[in-house]
């Protein structure tokens, strides 16, 4: 089900497209174009990297081999294999319930002073904590575990996109949906061929404002959400957003409230928001963790400005878990952390409307 937006749409300007590079090896990147030096510029990502041969990319794992072009290093290398609840990625409002094998690379393009997995991220020995994995044999192998989908996660799948299209559309053509966890820092000629790929993705919004985006993320904000604005759209990918709020750095009422603005007019109310609590990390243990009550405070105001189906995560927070009927107030799926314990969208009989009173509820539901 695409979402439907009750909101005028404002289009942003579009990114100069480049044409892809194209090549028998997969693992050679499908958007780079040469400078007059002759220096290979990767298109991926707004940082548009100009390499040469022997020399990599910010992510790392883009590199510019012998043959003047650059290559996804980590094609065919996985690591950080899991099965997990669709919840955690997290998505609500896609096959609730349903189980993902998750898996990511190594590398990123953002710089994030706070991030989470950054042992993967910013892993420089890439080839050893890697494990030959074909998209073929991840598709197998998530038919054999039984999964419904198959999540690129842990690092962002941008550094990878090649491999994670490949891998994509092997899942598909098995059944099974792929879905992209990513923080959105790509160009939108890149992402105009990545997002049609996937069934469903969870796009981090990690703050509103520029400083916050170029001092803590080393990315632009606006990079950010022209994808968002693609993505939720104009493509038929399920499209579900989170903000991780870190104390006294983006979890101010005024950047919530323009964050919270921007979406209800640019995608509309009915795209789900979560916003999940920060831990010290990285180059930030010096931030103390998120309070339930900041949580709650960002949820209130976030359905304050309109948007109709707001989560809290990483807390134990049943008021902020569940997803509510925008119209009548029934409870139609109670979740305990990522454990279902209601599901009156998917249950036998249950067509994506409310019981009570009908109202459909936006989704890719069973």
């Amino acid at each position: 089900m695409a979402i439907t937006s009750t909101s005028p749409v404002t289009s942003t300007s579009p990114v100069t497209s480049t044409a892809p590079a194209t090549s028998a090896a997969p693992d050679i990147g499908r958007w780079q174009h040469h400078d007059a030096d002759g220096r290979a510029i990767c298109d991926v990502c707004p940082r548009h990297c100009r390499l040469r041969p022997g020399q990599r990319g910010f992510c790392f794992v883009r590199s510019c081999h012998d043959d003047g072009l650059i290559h996804c290093d980590t094609y065919g290398r996985s690591s950080g294999f899991a099965i997990d609840p669709v919840e955690k990625k997290p998505l609500n409002h896609f096959l609730p319930g349903s189980r993902v094998l998750s898996f990511g690379t190594a590398g990123c393009n953002s710089a994030c002073r706070f991030c989470q997995n950054w042992d993967i991220s910013k892993a420089r020995d890439w080839d050893r904590l890697g494990v030959e994995a074909s998209p073929v044999q991840i598709a197998t192998a998530a038919v054999r575990d039984g999964v419904e989908s198959v999540a690129f996660t842990y690092n962002d799948p941008i550094v990878f996109a090649e491999y994670a299209i490949d891998t994509a559309d092997a899942c598909r053509d098995r059944g099974l949906h792929p879905i992209a966890v990513t923080a959105g820092n790509m160009e939108l000629a890149a992402a105009r061929g990545f997002y049609p790929h996937m069934d469903a993705a969870n796009i981090d919004l990690k703050g509103f404002s520029n400083d916050f985006y170029e001092r803590i993320t080393g990315s632009r904000l606006d990079d950010v959400l022209r994808v968002i604005d693609y993505a939720c759209n104009e493509t038929g990918c399920w499209v579900e957003l989170t903000t991780l709020l870190i104390p006294g750095h983006n979890d101010d009422d005024a950047q919530l409230h323009a964050e919270c603005t921007w979406l209800r007019e640019h995608v509309g109310c009915d795209v789900p928001l979560h916003f999940s609590a920060f831990h010290p990390d990285y180059r930030m243990l010096d931030v103390p963790p998120t309070p339930a009550a900041t949580l709650e405070r960002a949820r209130h105001i976030a359905m304050d400005e309109g948007l109709r189906y707001v989560y809290t995560g990483n807390v134990h927070d049943r008021a902020g878990s569940a997803t509510l009927c925008p119209t009548c107030g029934a409870t139609l799926i109670q979740r305990d952390w990522y454990a279902i314990e209601t599901d009156l969208l998917s249950a036998p009989g249950g067509d994506g409307t409310c019981p009570a009173c009908h109202t459909p509820i936006p989704g890719i539901w069973r």
